[in-house]
């Protein structure tokens, strides 16, 4: 499977589980909160599966790169630093290793 492929699957499944995690929380606007948080995970496996070649660095590492840049914007709108950026850093960082095993 291609790295691009594979990087928006595992953004299509890591958006499922963060948009799940947000169903018991209250918003002001709870469906644009949950498709927010969609989009931004899935946008972090995206971004993995097309920029991963352009490193040399280990798989992970650019995932955790592109899981905190990508995930900081939503920390600072929110002011919730911890849960958006150590879900970012997880979830990218898990990603970014099954892209490098697994991508061709």
């Amino acid at each position: 499977m291609s790295q691009v492929t594979l990087g928006s699957a595992c953004g299509v499944v890591f958006g499922l589980i963060a948009a799940a995690m947000m169903i018991p929380m209250t918003f002001p606007d709870k469906r644009a909160a949950l498709i927010g948080a969609f989009l931004n995970r899935l946008s972090i496996g995206v971004a993995i599966g097309a920029g991963l070649h352009s490193f040399s660095w280990p798989g992970w590492s650019v995932g955790l790169m592109f899981g905190l840049l990508l995930s900081a914007a939503d920390a600072v709108i929110t002011k919730a630093f911890l849960p958006i950026l150590g879900i970012g850093a997880l979830g990218g960082t898990a990603i970014g290793y099954i892209i490098s095993m697994w991508g061709s």
